[in-house]
């Protein structure tokens, strides 16, 4: 039997493209949005979230943030993310942590952000 696992992709902000997969970035919480709530499709549960705008030194990008993760988010603070992906909502670019992604503390704080170049701002198409 053969073990389809992907190569993680160590990846900056700028880089990212729609369907990336097991991608690993570190980023910068620059500001975060108003907490809603949604039903889930798949079980029916409800469950919170809040879209943050993140950043690094090469641009920025929206990420929804689910449930417990919202609250141990600070805006200001740097975290690395570990095989999340790029997925299009809404016709926008999202880096996305997904079931299988984790996001932890990082080791090194990121000084400047590039707010100029929005990853998110440009219109995408499934």
């Amino acid at each position: 039997m053969t073990d389809f696992k992907i190569e993680p992709i160590e990846a900056t902000i700028s880089e990212l493209k729609p369907g990336m997969k097991s991608v690993n970035i570190t980023f910068k919480v620059m500001s975060t949005g108003d907490e809603r709530s949604v039903e889930s499709r798949s079980d029916g549960q409800t469950h919170r979230v809040l879209d943050a705008q993140v950043g690094d030194s090469t641009a920025t990008i929206l990420m929804p943030f689910w449930n417990e993760t919202i609250d141990e988010l600070k805006a200001g603070e740097t975290y690395t993310l570990t095989n999340g992906y790029v997925g299009i909502f809404r016709g926008s670019l999202r880096l996305q942590s997904g079931k299988f992604g984790s996001i932890e503390s990082a080791e090194n704080g990121i000084d400047e952000v590039n707010e100029t170049l929005d990853m998110s701002a440009e219109e995408h198409s499934r």
